[in-house]
């Protein structure tokens, strides 16, 4: 219940929308004792030597723009490369392991000094079920990650094994992930964060509760969903592209509308430049995000307006018709 719109998004960003903070605590709790965990695997002799960096959380939960419920959190586990050198070909990149790193090799194609990324995976898989906490834990392989389910928990651990290059004449670097196919494949989590950082901090308004309400927006039996990670850089574009916001989050609400109206039908690029388009969505798929786009524009502005004409309940009514019954009502 609230007594105006400002109330009413506060509330709804706080008890709807973002996070409950005391699920997001004990998840970061139970992330930080499952990552101990896995830095203690190389105590096996059978398990490959881990970088001295050891971990890099990525994901939405580790940027902020997760929403409820919260269903997956993401870290990358760095392995030590060993000597070892890769070599980009057409559509993938593979890892020469030295033959004097037992444990990398062992996981090879065979007969060769080919690093098999499912294999790494599953050796993830292995360790993982020998953690004698996790005896009842669901644990798969999912392309790129090693998957632990917990069953006292409502999320799932996403656990990607990687490398990190050595950096170039500039001093950059990347990651090497596995791609799915047994080969590994370029990303850089860094970036995302940098650049979702910097763009939140250059407005008034916070992009990262811009962001959440859209993952709401778009999650809603509404509309087709919206990829996470394509809509936060939707949004970042937008913001990114000489967009000067105001404080508040009903202010931006329409303005977010119209760019999404404009350009979902439109190829975004992987800012990282590793991906190529990162919008998968079909034709008839944008077409209908379009249209609910175009619709909810309206529905917007006209809330706007009844606002500033001091017109509260009318005002928050229509919001609700944007984000249904958890909107809350006017008191």
């Amino acid at each position: 219940m609230a007594k105006n719109v400002t109330q009413a998004f506060n509330d709804f960003l706080t008890n709807t929308v973002r996070l409950d903070t005391d699920r997001s605590d004990l998840a970061k709790s139970s992330k930080n004792y499952l990552q101990g965990q896995i830095l203690n695997f190389p105590d096996d002799d059978t398990f490959p030597k881990l970088h001295a960096d050891g971990v890099i959380d990525y994901g939405s939960f580790s940027r902020k723009t997760k929403i409820r419920p919260l269903d997956d959190i993401d870290m990358m586990i760095i392995m030590h490369g060993q000597s070892g050198t890769y070599k980009e070909l057409y559509g993938r990149i593979e890892i020469s392991v030295h033959p004097d790193a037992k444990t990398l090799v062992n996981l090879c194609n065979a007969d060769t000094y080919i690093l098999n990324s499912r294999k790494v995976i599953e050796k993830f898989k292995t360790s993982l079920g020998n953690i004698s906490k996790y005896g009842n834990a669901d644990i798969k392989r999912n392309m790129e990650a090693a998957t632990l389910k917990l069953t006292s928990y409502e999320w799932i651990f996403d656990i990607v094994p990687c490398f990190i290059s050595t950096p170039d004449d500039t001093g950059k670097n990347f990651y090497l992930i596995p791609d799915g196919s047994g080969n590994w494949k370029k990303s850089d989590p860094r970036f995302d964060k940098l650049r979702l950082t910097t763009t939140n901090g250059s407005q008034l308004v916070s992009v990262i509760d811009i962001i959440r309400i859209f993952k709401y927006w778009t999650g809603r039996a509404t509309m087709p969903t919206i990829k996470s990670y394509y809509l936060e850089n939707l949004i970042l574009n937008y913001y990114r592209s000489g967009a000067t916001s105001e404080v508040y989050v009903e202010n931006e609400i329409p303005k977010v509308l119209a760019y999404i109206y404009h350009n979902i039908h439109n190829s975004l690029n992987d800012p990282k430049g590793y991906q190529g388009d990162i919008n998968h969505l079909t034709f008839d798929e944008r077409e209908k995000i379009k249209n609910k786009a175009a619709s909810d524009y309206h529905i917007a502005i006209a809330a706007r307006e009844l606002e500033k004409d001091n017109k509260m309940e009318a005002s928050i009514n229509k919001w609700r018709e944007i984000f249904g019954d958890y909107f809350p009502k006017y008191i």
